[in-house]
């Protein structure tokens, strides 16, 4: 077998097209494009007027099982997806999220995709790109200095310093910067209090940016962000301190989306980069939104698995935009579903069909979860070099027997051309008309009974606990008039429950909701389960010991 290089080494020899003739492609003229550099550029907001009566194009949206350390490659397939869709002649675009700094240097890697269907240039896309994320921390960190030196000099909105909800954030995994207290060292230096840092990616910006419709809708977003509670309960906001206005200013450039392309020169649109676990996991409804004015098919991604990613796309991104998708896609592997069976990492080469019919109840439940939306379903089964023949008919027969077609991709070894037969499932289940897309709940249930029916239908729970704390909380969000908004419940990845040794469906079990979070400016109120954390650590060896550059400025090291 041929051994195919290393994701940087191919991204390094591939041809690439001038960003601008990528967008001659879908339309969009020059004027229209901010330039940086050759291969890289951003699109004018001004773009949307001149589209404004343009019929849209079909929405496909990739989610995948609970991921596993075997390997699913989300993004792999929806790169390779919109490539095969443009072999077939079809006019596609790819949306996709940004990386964070904090995974790339990490342990999970970029965001680009890999083998021969990533997105390029991979190594800026994985790195600072276009700055967008930079902004998005200096205009999170400016609201977080201005909180504090108001109420350094002199706190006239009577803020209580006990009930500051707002902390910092950085790009990095920095386990470190979790817990701590600010204000040290004298009168000078403010006012001592606990306080710790997020990842930028779980930033209430972040948030704010993928759900925004222009400019002036994430101001006025920024503007409703709540930062603390003064001594008589009430909430206090970016608005109260004026800082809206600075903070859409470092947003100017950070609000437009970002024009790049495939190693087969599909036009991507990559903007935005919430996490899945922690936050609402789509890339910007700005780009979505585009990319079905420019295009006949928009390949577009959520998070993790199903229970995350794709119910926060349809249950928030499609609720705050009118999206009605056409059909979804979920990315399983034979190794994947294996280790869902109960097999361990180092045994997922060998041929073993009883536990993957035993994982499969992983896909099974993802694919019954879709079908509450009313999405048309394809599965993508990703071929490992492992798979045996009796282990893919077995996936296929499993898979005909809940109704959804499959279709086998092969896109990491070889692009496009890999990516046919499902490009052509997904075309067809389209054709057939069958969707009839729908939310989980209305706006006016009260939170708990949002929270529930999440955890019941989607997770497959039993009920919900809440702590003291979390009780409260969620009082006090639905007494200030916040309760008709949609929830996002922050959970672990790997498994359906909040327990992530629990693989597979887990029965019999309850989620505890430990904390409830309000992200007023975004437009949803977040509960927190289990042990999950909105700022990541490092591995004990992480990616970035592997990383090196030349004189030349050759990386190497970078997935």
């Amino acid at each position: 077998m041929t051994k195919i290089p290393s994701d940087i080494e191919i991204a390094s020899a591939s041809r690439k097209k001038p960003i601008v003739e990528i967008a001659e492609g879908l339309g969009i003229i020059e004027d229209e494009l901010e330039m940086y550099g050759k291969y890289k550029a951003k699109i004018s907001l001004d773009l949307f007027r001149r589209l404004a009566g343009k019929s849209e194009g079909k929405l496909i949206l990739v989610t995948a099982v609970n991921p596993t350390p075997a390997g699913e490659g989300k993004t792999t397939v929806s790169v390779g997806l919109a490539d095969g869709l443009t072999r077939l002649g079809k006019k596609a675009v790819v949306a996709l999220r940004e990386p964070s700094l904090g995974p790339s240097f990490g342990i999970k890697g970029g965001a680009a995709g890999g083998g021969y269907s990533q997105v390029v240039p991979m190594e800026d896309i994985n790195l600072h790109f276009t700055g967008d994320i930079h902004a998005i921390t200096y205009a999170h960190n400016l609201l977080a200095a201005m909180l504090d030196n108001h109420i350094h000099q002199g706190n006239r909105l009577n803020i209580d310093t006990r009930k500051i909800v707002f902390r910092r954030v950085i790009d990095l995994n920095e386990r470190a910067l979790r817990s701590i207290v600010c204000g040290l060292g004298g009168e000078k230096n403010g006012v001592p209090r606990e306080t710790g840092f997020d990842i930028t990616v779980a930033s209430e910006i972040m948030a704010i940016l993928c759900l925004s419709q222009d400019l002036q809708d994430l101001k006025e977003r920024l503007g409703r962000i709540i930062v603390a509670y003064t001594y008589d309960g009430q909430p206090v906001r970016a608005s109260d301190l004026k800082a809206q206005g600075a903070m859409a200013v470092l947003m100017k450039e950070a609000i437009k989306p970002n024009l790049v392309q495939t190693l087969e020169n599909t036009p991507a649109i990559i903007h935005g980069g919430p996490f899945a676990n922690i936050a609402h996991g789509c890339n910007s409804l700005i780009a979505s939104k585009l990319g079905l004015k420019l295009a006949d098919y928009v390949v577009t991604e959520a998070g993790f698995g199903a229970d995350l990613g794709a119910e926060k796309f349809f249950n928030l991104k499609c609720r705050y935009g009118s999206l009605k998708p056409d059909a979804a896609v979920i990315v399983a592997s034979i190794r994947a579903l294996k280790y869902h069976g109960g097999i361990r990492r180092d045994y997922l080469g060998e041929e073993n069909v009883p536990a993957l019919e035993r994982g499969f109840v992983n896909l099974s439940k993802h694919v019954e979860n879709i079908s509450k939306f009313g999405v048309p379903t394809v599965v993508a089964i990703n071929n490992f070099p492992t798979d045996t023949e009796r282990e893919l008919y077995r996936l296929y027969d499993m898979c005909c027997s809940l109704g959804v077609p499959a279709a086998q991709t092969q896109v990491w070894a070889r692009g496009g051309e890999g990516g046919l037969e499902l490009a052509q499932k997904v075309v067809d289940t389209i054709a057939e008309g069958r969707g009839d897309f729908r939310l989980l709940y209305p706006d006016n249930w009260s939170l708990k009974e949002k929270i529930e029916i999440v955890a019941r239908e989607i997770y497959g729970a039993d009920g919900v606990n809440y702590t003291t704390a979390a009780e409260l909380q969620l009082k006090n969000i639905e007494s200030i008039g916040y309760g008709v908004l949609p929830v996002c419940i922050a959970k672990t990845q790997y498994s359906l429950s909040d327990e992530p040794e629990k693989l597979g469906c887990p029965r019999g079990f309850r989620i505890t909701v430990r904390e409830v979070r309000l992200s007023a400016g975004a437009g949803f109120v977040v509960p927190i389960t289990g042990d999950i954390l909105t700022m990541p650590g490092l591995p004990k060896m992480p990616a970035a010991c592997s990383m090196d550059i030349d004189g030349d400025g050759k990386i190497t090291g970078l997935f």
